[in-house]
């Protein structure tokens, strides 16, 4: 049977990104495998583990410092349980909120968007 099992994103501070997805966004992390011969380091994050979720998988490679994130990706989404309460501790904590919290165009959803540290965009959308 096939399932999604992560999704890859390059990230230019292997820590600093870890913090923003454990400590902010409240995901664990799962694995680490550092290559140095191939000059980069994987840390997998997510809110379960690998083998009933997907995850995401943070690529860390030595010396990179920025990226262009182009035009073609869009975001990543989140459940919470409060989006309001979210930004207001994401905010705090630093993080840059992009879209205030409310109700999704022509719909109801409560959603917002936030930033991780590399500019990725995640949704964060309210879910009872």
């Amino acid at each position: 049977m096939s399932r999604f099992l992560h999704t890859m994103l390059r990230v230019t501070d292997l820590q600093r990104s870890v913090d923003f997805y454990t400590k902010l966004l409240g995901m664990k992390e799962l694995r680490r495998r550092d290559v140095p011969d191939g000059k980069y380091t994987l840390v997998f994050v997510g809110y379960g583990d690998e083998e009933t979720g997907a995850v995401i998988e943070l690529t860390y490679n030595y010396g990179v410092t920025s990226y262009e994130q182009g035009t073609a990706f869009g975001h990543l989404a989140v459940g919470v349980p409060d989006v309001k309460a979210t930004c207001d501790a994401l905010r705090a904590a630093g993080a840059k909120i992009t879209r205030e919290p409310g109700p999704v165009k022509f719909g109801t959803t409560i959603i917002a968007f936030v930033e991780d540290p590399d500019g990725y965009k995640i949704e964060l959308i309210q879910r009872a």
